[in-house]
């Protein structure tokens, strides 16, 4: 089977498009025909081996999926061939820029059939983080308010949508370029922090500070002053530091995003009632995977973007 992987670590040009075996599922497992993987920042993490997760090289990035049920291994008794499903796969495992991928069959649920196969690719870890960050980690509750920096990312979209659903008052920072978009997720406030102090800008303080964006410390720093005595600073930069404050009882939590098969699909379920949306920005063949790992060195992806096999 064709599929993208990398013998070593590096620049994008260590991708390259091989010919290697189609894997057999081992028991607990189901192998994957793929309508399509998504790209993650955290593969162009592992490729260049700057992120501290245990890959085996050679390695086939793209550790969100969607795709048919191909084959089943032993043990395996709540899903069939030919269902059709999307997965957070281990990202030290193998992923699913090829044309079949193994999965555990507790990373798998039933596809959303409200939007394309291949698009459902886009949902699994960017959902499941979004989740987690505001309600694991951030243990919001209805009527409670979030000041949301970086809403108008993948993650920040879904953060919108899921805390307006759950009674949340979303006050979001964004560019200009992306207001529209994080309206439209349903935020009440929106900062466009390229013009305006977001610090200012805020009626009174907020329960969680959610943070999804590669801001300079000191000025992380300066938001917790909008969080509440005994609130929570919860952000996904795990390059750097979560700051709290212990003397005001606001604690400090970085998102590792988990596994949660049960979560996911109850995510699925919205995405299907209409409650959540779906977001695609563009479509790319497999053969161009490595331009866009180029691009997203550079100058960083804008949207979702998914591969097709």
């Amino acid at each position: 089977m064709n599929a993208m992987q990398f013998s070593q670590t590096g620049g994008p040009d260590v991708l390259e498009v091989v010919d290697i075996d189609r894997p057999e599922p081992a028991p607990g497992q189901v192998r994957i025909r793929v309508a399509a993987s998504a790209y993650n920042a955290a593969d162009g993490g592992m490729r260049a081996g700057f992120l501290p997760i245990p890959i085996q090289l050679p390695h086939v990035p793209g550790y969100d999926v969607s795709g048919h049920v191909d084959a089943v291994g032993a043990g395996v008794t709540d899903l069939a061939v030919n269902d059709a499903v999307i997965a957070f796969l281990p990202m030290e495992s193998d992923g699913g820029a090829a044309e079949f991928v193994l999965a555990p069959a507790d990373a798998v649920v039933a596809a959303p059939t409200s939007v394309p196969l291949a698009d459902a690719a886009a949902l699994p870890s960017v959902a499941l983080t979004a989740w987690q960050a505001l309600f694991d980690d951030g243990r919001l509750e209805p009527g409670q308010r979030v000041l949301i920096v970086g809403a108008g990312g993948v993650v920040g979209k879904y953060a919108v949508q899921l805390a307006k659903r759950a009674g949340i008052h979303v006050i979001a920072t964004a560019s200009p370029r992306s207001v529209d978009a994080v309206r439209a997720a349903g935020a009440d406030q929106i900062i466009d922090h390229t013009a305006t102090d977001v610090l200012g800008a805020i009626d009174g303080r907020v329960d969680v500070l959610l943070n999804l964006a590669p801001i300079e410390p000191e000025l992380f720093e300066a938001y917790v002053g909008a969080v509440a005595d005994g609130g929570a600073v919860v952000s996904t930069t795990a390059f750097m530091a979560t700051p709290g404050d212990e003397a005001r009882g606001v604690r400090a939590a970085t998102v590792f995003v988990r596994r949660d098969r049960d979560r996911l699909a109850e995510l699925v379920r919205l995405v299907d009632e209409g409650a959540l949306t779906v977001e695609v920005t563009r479509r790319i063949p497999l053969a161009e995977l490595p331009a866009l790992h180029a691009e997203a060195a550079e100058s960083g992806i804008a949207g979702k973007v998914i591969v097709l096999p």
